[in-house]
């Protein structure tokens, strides 16, 4: 914490001196969702370049100069925040001022912009994120304030920590971990037992796009265990997408990629060649728009996949086609074709990329 609050100081700081020789006080921060700042690396994904290009946010220019006060006041709040040993949510900050801040994107923006800009993981900040995600099957862990989960026991669902650092004392017997990429099927998966039926194992939903802290559990997961991490996603760009966001990182949260990013997590489906070898009718299958073409066509140009021939392959097949799947297709076959059949073999065999 007193690292937190001398980066702040320091910031704040260099504002008063800027003032003293009456200069207009300026604030630099990395340019994060340009992908010239970011380089590949296998072992870690998508992380940062040292010496990456910044924009300043000068607070006598009237496109900036607003954005120059709201990181001043959220940095003031986070400063009593770690203080005081106490948490907020990016949502509490929001709703501390709407009318200053004007929408919640804009708030959750300048905390990852500060984040950058000193250099120190958002929960450090003693900011934490709103968590949608939820995890199942064989794990049990105890909470920061002494409560303990035990996922274990039923097809209870347990909403991902939103303080996944403040966890301990994690175990399981899980032989693999499942992030699923929807609710319904993560619902689905449960009712039909599965983490007990093949073998135990541990799932995990982002529900769409993960937050962080579905991110954060995973790799704390991974780090724990070292077991096998499989995917199951739809077979479009949008799941193609998201996979890679656990795998590889994202852009915009590039500088923070050695806390989130898992580079073993395997694609086990639904793969764009399965709907082919499953014989899955064509009527069922959904044609592409044109932001399905857009979106598969920069995944395609991203630097990860190059080093990836079996997803190049994939996407290609998908590319060709023009047609998308959700993992619901699986039911034109039978109902619970997907916990019966589909899963266990795949998991059994190989089936994975």
């Amino acid at each position: 914490s007193s690292e937190v609050l001398e980066a702040i100081e320091n910031v704040i700081q260099g504002v008063l001196q800027s003032l003293a020789q009456k200069k207009a006080p300026v604030l630099t921060v990395a340019n994060r969702a340009d992908w010239r700042n970011i380089e590949f690396k296998d072992s870690v994904g998508l992380q940062m370049i040292p010496g990456c290009t910044t924009k300043q946010i000068r607070s006598d220019c009237p496109q900036s100069a607003r954005r120059f006060a709201l990181i001043l006041k959220i940095l003031s709040m986070i400063y009593k925040m770690v203080q005081s040993n106490t948490y907020a949510t990016k949502r509490d900050i929001y709703y501390s001022d709407t009318l200053l801040f004007g929408s919640q994107s804009v708030v959750d923006q300048i905390i990852n912009d500060i984040s950058c800009m000193l250099k120190i993981p958002r929960r450090s900040l003693h900011v934490l994120s709103t968590t949608k995600g939820f995890v199942a099957g064989n794990l049990i862990y105890t909470e920061e304030d002494g409560t303990k989960v035990n996922c274990t026991c039923s097809a209870t669902v347990f909403t991902v920590p939103s303080n996944v650092q403040g966890i301990k004392n994690l175990t399981s017997h899980a032989k693999f971990i499942l992030i699923v990429e929807k609710d319904a099927t993560f619902q689905r998966l449960l009712d039909d037992d599965f983490f007990k039926k093949v073998s135990p194992c541990i799932m995990i939903t982002g529900r769409g796009i993960p937050d962080l802290n579905t991110r954060l559990l995973v790799r704390k997961l991974w780090d724990s265990f070292q077991i096998p991490i499989f995917t199951l996603m739809d077979a479009d760009p949008h799941g193609v997408e998201i996979m890679c966001v656990y795998k590889y990182g994202s852009v915009s949260m590039s500088f923070e990629a050695h806390h989130l990013t898992v580079p073993s997590v395997k694609w086990l489906g639904l793969l764009p060649s399965d709907l082919e070898r499953l014989n899955i009718c064509k009527d069922a299958l959904i044609p592409f728009t044109k932001q399905d073409e857009n979106k598969l066509a920069s995944i395609q140009k991203r630097p990860y996949i190059a080093c990836q021939p079996l997803w190049k392959k994939e996407l290609e097949i998908m590319a060709a086609s023009k047609l998308k799947a959700e993992i619901q297709v699986l039911t034109s076959i039978s109902s619970d074709y997907l916990s019966r059949v589909y899963l266990p073999n795949k998991l059994q065999f190989g089936g994975w990329l």
